[in-house]
Parts: structure tokens; C-alpha cells; sequence
């Protein structure tokens, strides 16, 4: 399969965003793909906090989030997706499966040999990342979930999630800034550019396409079972602290499917509602982060 790597002046002087690029290169889960991740703080720090982005974000919406965390002495680890960020990317949509990219992610924590994790997810970030720590239990600690949700496939997908998904199928060359733009205007012309940075054309959206249309709408469709499983190893078995925030503006994920996912996670404390944001809760991620630490210290 065809493999696009984003040119590196795509990446300079984006706003808020100064991290040093990391990446592993042979990661056989990745099937030939350069995997991009940014890696902050102390790599003996007792706390790691593992922050997974969605569609079609890339680690680039945690820049706010990052400081706070290695501020408090921790490490911060945030990976690109294949197909996002800074990552490789396949030029063929069918390429992009619900089992590879948990695939690679099982496998980057494992080569990374990563210990007391605290996931921080939100959209696909939880999708995929809510069924990693009952595959890998003795390393996940704590959980920080922001406006996501198990892709169990049991329930309707609701008008506002099947609206984006019908617009995403309508526009192969998704405006990526224009739409981060539209859904949180509290980003300048920059910061939304920066989103679009690592999609020079549209031969380099397959990823950013194949999300969508990836979220399990039936009982027996790809990632389906394997969300079931987690969902209900959560409810039985998660012992680690736990912490929500919720994008309240939020039209696909919002108050009542956080409500819904509030209520499989044990010991979870009453959430953070940040009133004026939407679905990219992360751009109010400082005073979130700030939170988190009290909560699962």
C-alpha cells in the first residue's frame, strides 16, 4: 500500500505548539508506517498520562494540556494516529480498520514499556483508547474521559453524529481548518491552520475519511464486540481513579451520552461541565488538566 509522510515544514512555528517530534519507525503493528508521538517530562516520572485525540485532530489539540501535566512533574505521551499528525499515511481508505489502530496502539504502549498510565481521551481517542486497559491492566492507573463513548453498535447513532457523518461522506476533501474553526471559534486563523497542517492535499485524507464511517452502527460491526467487552470490563473490573469533563456545546458526544458513559465507570466523581465548549473540549484544557491532577493525584 501507497504511503504519504507529511513534509516537516508543515510543522513549523504552529501556535502553542514547540515539542520536540518523536517516532518509531518500525513498529510492526503499524504495517511500514512512521508513527509521530510527542514525549514531555521526566521519562522516569512515576506518572505517565497517555492523551489520545480524535477526528481529525492530531496530538496537536493537547498543547494546552501537556505543560500542566509536566509542570506537576509527570510524563506526558501523545501519539498521532496513522493517518494523522505528524504519522505516516496510507493513501488507500480501506486501509484504516478499527483493529489496526488499536493494534498500534497496544504495541506503542508496549515498546514504549509505559507503566501508571492515566489515558486522556476524548472522541476517537476513547473509541479506541476505552479498550486498552483491560488488555493491558496492570499498566492503566487512572482516566481522564472527555466527550467519547464505547462504539458498542447496540444503539442508534444519534442525528447529530449520522449529520457529520453524512458531511464527511459529501466532502472527500475535508476543510479541516474551516471545520475546527466552525465548531470551536475560540481558535485563531493559526491555531485552526495548525490542525490542517499535516493534510497538504487530499491524497492525504483517507484517515480523516475512514473515521466516520468507522463508528460501529450495528451489533456485529468491526471494533463492536471488542468495545461490548470493554464497556463491560469497566463496569466490573476497573479499579483506577477516574475523572469527566464535558464539552457541553457538544452536538454528537454531549451531556447526555456523557451521562450515559458516566454512569458504566465505577467511582467516577461528578463531572467538569465546561459550559462554552463544544466537542473539542481539549481548547479549554488547562483549568481540565488542572482538575484531573487534584482529582487522580
Amino acid at each position: 500500500m501507497k504511503i504519504l509522510r507529511t513534509p516537516d515544514q508543515r510543522f513549523t512555528d504552529l501556535p502553542g505548539f514547540s515539542f520536540a517530534p518523536r517516532y518509531l519507525e518500525d513498529l510492526l503493528e503499524a504495517q511500514g508506517c512512521r508513527i509521530h508521538y510527542v514525549d514531555e517530562g521526566p521519562a522516569e516520572a512515576e506518572t505517565v498520562w497517555l492523551c489520545l485525540h480524535g477526528e481529525p485532530t492530531w496530538s496537536y489539540l493537547y498543547r494546552k494540556m501537556i505543560p500542566v501535566f509536566v509542570q506537576a512533574g509527570h510524563r506526558v505521551i501523545a501519539p498521532d494516529f496513522i493517518g494523522f499528525g505528524r504519522s505516516d499515511k496510507f493513501v488507500e481508505d480501506a486501509a484504516y480498520t478499527f483493529e489496526l489502530h488499536r493494534n498500534m496502539l497496544l504495541a506503542f504502549i508496549e515498546r514504549l514499556d509505559l507503566q501508571n498510565i492515566h489515558l486522556v481521551c476524548q472522541d476517537w481517542g476513547g473509541l479506541l483508547g476505552l479498550t486498552l486497559p483491560m488488555a493491558l491492566p496492570q499498566r492503566f492507573a487512572g482516566l481522564l474521559v472527555m466527550n467519547t463513548a464505547f462504539a458498542t453498535g447496540e444503539q442508534p447513532l444519534g442525528e447529530g453524529f449520522t449529520a457529520w457523518r453524512d458531511f464527511a461522506r459529501s466532502h472527500p476533501d475535508l476543510d479541516v481548518a474551516a471545520l475546527m474553526k466552525r465548531s470551536t471559534p475560540i481558535l485563531s486563523d493559526a491555531e485552526a491552520a495548525a490542525y490542517a497542517a499535516p493534510f497538504p492535499d487530499v491524497t492525504y485524507k483517507a484517515g480523516v475519511r475512514r473515521f466516520p464511517d468507522m463508528v460501529a452502527d450495528k451489533p456485529d460491526a468491526p471494533g463492536a464486540k471488542i468495545s461490548r467487552q470493554a464497556r463491560d470490563w469497566f463496569k466490573s473490573e476497573w479499579r483506577g481513579k477516574s475523572f469527566m469533563a464535558i464539552g457541553m456545546q457538544d452536538p454528537v458526544l454531549g451531556p447526555a451520552a456523557m451521562k450515559y458513559l458516566h454512569g458504566l465507570i465505577p467511582g467516577c466523581p461528578a463531572p467538569l461541565e465546561v459550559h462554552d465548549a463544544g466537542h473539542f473540549v481539549q481548547e479549554w484544557g488547562k483549568p481540565i488538566a488542572e482538575r484531573a491532577l487534584a482529582k487522580l493525584r
